[in-house]
């Protein structure tokens, strides 16, 4: 016999998890857009609020088909705004930073399961045909696309800005990948637009072009491949200077994004196995132990972050190693190189991450990938 409690409790817990839907759905609006666009209940998609933020990403997207960054989609237009977006579409400004275009298709993608205008289905169509526009010949992509042009950008070569180069920085080129493989292999989250065999094999050409851009951009050191710098000139594929305190280096953190990457290519070629194998042994050999991040606050009332000795504590990486010295830097916006974070300017020491675990995940997942590919 069931206890008799139980469907009073399943009631209560359904009540509980309906009703914290609903404050989800009700408090959008003070959330992040990446949130909004891509982790809200699925029936909020079908929502009039959703419709209404349709409405902004559709008046938002540029002509030639991405969105500009950090944009608070979701909030309501005031009427400068929607003539600053009318008249704005055909203004260089679409890019992968940040997220930017990714998140607004997968938002496309969300909100047509549930309601099938087919707006929204043209809007996407038009964001994959930028994403595969923007690609190098050589299988990359830049951070912005057409090249943004900004005053106060670092010129690297003088010539150029630097959102021309192949970037890894932040995740874009993965996270465009990632995209364009859920294209090609019909996952449920892009099934609903129920897109045509050309626009899946596009799709598998591109992703394949990235993974060979990959493979050629990363760092060999003494025949041995290490891993990637945060971006690499588009022409030469060398690591490349970003911003003036992101210069060219080994990273240790964008790195990270990559390899996953390659370990979740099905049957790899010998070239991806000797890649994974090459960036794990350099996270290995580069790994930090005996410190931890933590916070201080000081006489002015500011928390400032600071590095402490904790021999229990777990491995970390540094952001940035050197390409000479294979040692963690540190860098202020004058763009010389420190040894340690406290060498730094308060702002950029408490403004940027210089530590990161996420090798970790590597490692734990190294064994598991290995034993697959026997």
């Amino acid at each position: 016999m069931k206890p008799t409690f139980f469907i009073p409790i399943l009631v209560f817990f359904l009540a509980l998890n309906s009703s914290s839907a609903q404050n989800r759905s009700s408090d959008y609006l003070k959330m992040r857009w990446g949130y909004v666009a891509t982790r809200m209940p699925v029936e909020w998609y079908g929502s009039e609020e959703a419709k209404s933020v349709a409405e902004n990403v559709l008046l938002s997207q540029k002509e030639i088909g991405g969105w500009a960054k950090n944009k608070p989609y979701h909030h309501v237009f005031s009427p400068e705004e929607i003539e600053s977006y009318k008249n704005g579409k055909l203004e260089i400004g679409g890019t992968f930073d940040n997220g930017s275009t990714i998140t607004e298709l997968k938002f496309l993608a969300k909100i047509y399961a549930q309601i099938p205008d087919e707006r929204y289905k043209s809007a996407f169509e038009k964001g994959v045909n930028y994403i595969l526009q923007a690609q190098y010949d050589n299988g990359g992509w830049p951070q912005y696309y057409p090249v943004k042009k900004a005053e106060d950008e670092v010129l690297v070569d003088h010539t150029q800005p630097y959102s021309m180069h192949i970037t890894y920085n932040d995740n874009a080129m993965v996270n465009i990948m990632l995209f364009l493989k859920g294209i090609f292999t019909n996952s449920k989250e892009f099934a609903v637009f129920g897109l045509n065999e050309k626009w899946k094999e596009q799709a598998k050409i591109a992703f394949d072009k990235g993974i060979e851009c990959i493979l050629n951009t990363q760092i060999i050191v003494d025949g041995k491949p290490t891993v990637w710098c945060a971006q690499h000139h588009e022409v030469t594929l060398a690591p490349a200077n970003a911003r003036s305190y992101e210069l060219a280096s080994f990273s240790g953190s964008e790195s990270v994004g990559i390899v996953l990457l390659l370990m979740d290519i099905e049957h790899p070629s010998e070239r991806v196995i000797r890649s994974v194998k090459g960036a794990v042994n350099w996270f290995e050999n580069h790994k930090i132990e005996g410190i931890r991040i933590d916070r201080e606050i000081l006489a002015d009332g500011k928390r400032n972050r600071i590095v402490v000795e904790d021999k229990n504590a777990s491995a970390l990486w540094g952001r940035f190693y050197d390409l000479e010295t294979n040692k963690i830097f540190f860098c202020d916006r004058d763009g010389i190189k420190k040894n340690a974070l406290a060498e730094i300017g308060y702002e950029r020491r408490n403004g940027y991450g210089w530590y990161t675990d996420a090798p970790q995940i590597l490692i734990d997942k190294y064994p598991e990938w290995l034993a697959s590919i026997q």
